[in-house]
This record gives C-alpha cells, sequence and structure tokens, in this order.
C-alpha cells in the first residue's frame, strides 16, 4: 500500500510543462501601489521567466521602489535570456512608481524592446473609488 501512494507521488512530480522559447514574445509588467510583478512570455501566453519585487527579498513599502523594480526586471531578464528570449514588446499596468525602472532594467540586460504599450485599464464610471486619503 505504501509503495503505491510512493509511486503515485513520484508520477505526478515528474511531470513538467513544457514552454516553447521563440526569439521574439513579450514582457507584462504590472505595477500596483504595493508591488510590481514581471512576467516573460512567449507570443503564446505561456510563461517563460517572472520575477517580483517581494521574490527579490524587498519587503512593505520597499517593493513598489523603482530600484526593486529595476532587480526584479533583471532577475526575470537573465532567465529568459538564457532560455533564448532576444526581443520583446512590453505591455505596462497598473498606476506603480516601479514602471520606468522595470522597461530600463529589461533593456539593460540584453533585450531589444520592440514596442512599449499602456494597457491600464480605465472604469468607464463602474465602481465607486475608495475614499480620499487623509495624512
Amino acid at each position: 500500500m505504501a509503495k503505491a501512494q510512493k509511486q503515485q507521488s513520484t508520477k505526478a512530480a515528474a511531470k513538467k510543462r513544457v514552454v516553447k522559447v521563440d526569439s521574439y514574445g513579450d514582457a507584462h509588467i504590472v505595477a500596483s501601489f504595493n508591488n510590481i510583478i514581471i512576467s516573460l512570455t512567449n507570443k503564446n501566453g505561456q510563461v517563460i521567466s517572472w520575477s517580483s519585487a517581494g521574490k527579490m527579498g524587498f519587503k512593505g513599502s520597499k517593493k513598489n521602489t523603482p530600484y526593486a523594480a529595476q532587480m526584479a526586471g533583471a532577475d526575470a531578464a537573465k532567465v529568459a535570456m538564457d532560455a533564448g528570449l532576444k526581443r520583446v514588446d512590453v505591455f505596462v499596468k497598473g498606476p506603480g512608481s516601479g514602471r520606468e525602472g522595470a522597461i530600463r532594467s529589461l533593456s539593460q540586460s540584453g533585450i531589444e524592446i520592440n514596442m512599449i504599450k499602456d494597457v491600464t485599464p480605465l472604469p468607464h464610471n463602474g465602481c465607486r473609488p475608495p475614499k480620499k486619503r487623509r495624512v
């Protein structure tokens, strides 16, 4: 009985998703007020590499700084370049402060940027916004 359970667990762990890496892909940058997440994908949308400010070891309010975004961008770009990615289209979403830092770090790590597009969703007077902060 224990032997059968052990076989099932190793069989499930051995299954790994194979991602086809071309030289051309997309970079999706989500910059919120609290964190920044960078995902490098192929043209089908399968993730090649990803990184975030929290993954790089930043905590709390340091996660939404341009320096944290720069570190996360360099980390994601390094893994993707090793896999064979050379050129990307960049899609930026959100109001965070690390948008430019992430794009700059991608280009400095050797990935050629073809296009930059802002895909931040804008409401057509949908939900009521949060109340104004009183600091």
